[in-house]
């Protein structure tokens, strides 16, 4: 493991997914809620811990524990991280219920917008001595006709062969590992990567110990991320992770669904490919 992997610490990626959250969501939607809707959901779920102090005869001590862990949580700004690993997939999952086309998952928290536009055959930047196995990432985007989607847009980012994210980890280039790849006029791409490799969610501050207390592991499955788009259509927001690889049945995020694992094949070059086909529901 590299020294960037060691300087990477929760307390860095907690602070930079804050930070990215805060400036790429306005917020709007909560400001505009309706009152009655906020009132059922916050009742609901004051509720639901209610029931539960009630059903396990909580004492103060735990309680006491549980308020210094929150209060852990937002300082550490581990907030986006505990809700994207642990709850994210059940809005997802209910966000996506009634859709046609292609499974999607959670977006997770280490999404930048502005990655740089590349064309349909390309490679994603990176670094001369990249490490990890080369990928060949392919296939098609279409609409739920079959109609291919002519210049359809795929915003593609993933971690290293370190497990560590562009912008959320020291020492990496601001872009490596991140592109826009716009589809060519048959909705075709072929896009040129390392496969990256599972990763261990920060575990030295209080989502790790929550981690510990609860006797949990804290890994990921290898994953690459895709946002895919086209005029008219519902942007797609998915993983997609390698059959056989470690964690794919035990994710702690719980964003593994059958569909979205692919079978890498033999390249060439000694790595890999994977073709993998894409299609959008029409936008409603």
């Amino acid at each position: 493991m590299s020294d960037t992997t060691l300087k990477a610490t929760a307390a860095a990626s907690g602070a930079s997914a804050t930070e990215r959250f805060l400036s790429d969501k306005t917020g709007a939607p909560a400001r505009t809620a309706d009152s009655e809707r906020v009132n059922t959901l916050a009742t609901e779920v004051i509720t639901a811990v209610h029931d539960v102090i009630r059903r396990h005869r909580v004492t103060y001590d735990e309680y006491n524990a549980l308020k210094s862990w929150l209060i852990s949580v937002g300082q550490d700004g581990e907030w986006p991280l505990f809700l994207d690993v642990w709850v994210e997939h059940v809005v997802e999952e209910v966000a996506t219920a009634g859709r046609r086309g292609s499974k999607g998952t959670i977006e997770g928290p280490y999404y930048v917008p502005g990655a740089p536009v590349l064309p349909a055959v390309t490679v994603l930047p990176m670094r001369d001595d990249e490490s990890g196995t080369p990928l060949l990432f392919q296939g098609q985007v279409t609409g739920v006709s079959g109609k291919p989607l002519a210049g359809a847009v795929l915003e593609m980012w993933q971690a290293d062969d370190d497990g560590l994210y562009a912008q959320f980890a020291p020492g990496i280039p601001e872009w490596n590992l991140r592109g826009t790849v716009v589809a060519d006029a048959e909705g075709r791409f072929g896009v040129t990567t390392v496969q990256p490799a599972p990763y261990q969610i920060p575990t030295d501050g209080s989502c790790g110990s929550l981690i510990a207390a609860a006797g949990w592991h804290p890994w990921r499955p290898a994953h690459l991320h895709l946002k895919v788009s086209a005029p008219g259509h519902e942007p797609l927001m998915t993983q997609l992770y390698f059959q056989g690889g470690e964690y794919v049945g035990d994710d702690v995020a719980s964003a593994v669904k059958p569909e979205l694992v692919v079978d890498p094949r033999p390249a060439g070059d000694g790595g890999h490919q994977v073709t993998y086909d894409f299609v959008l529901d029409p936008a409603s």
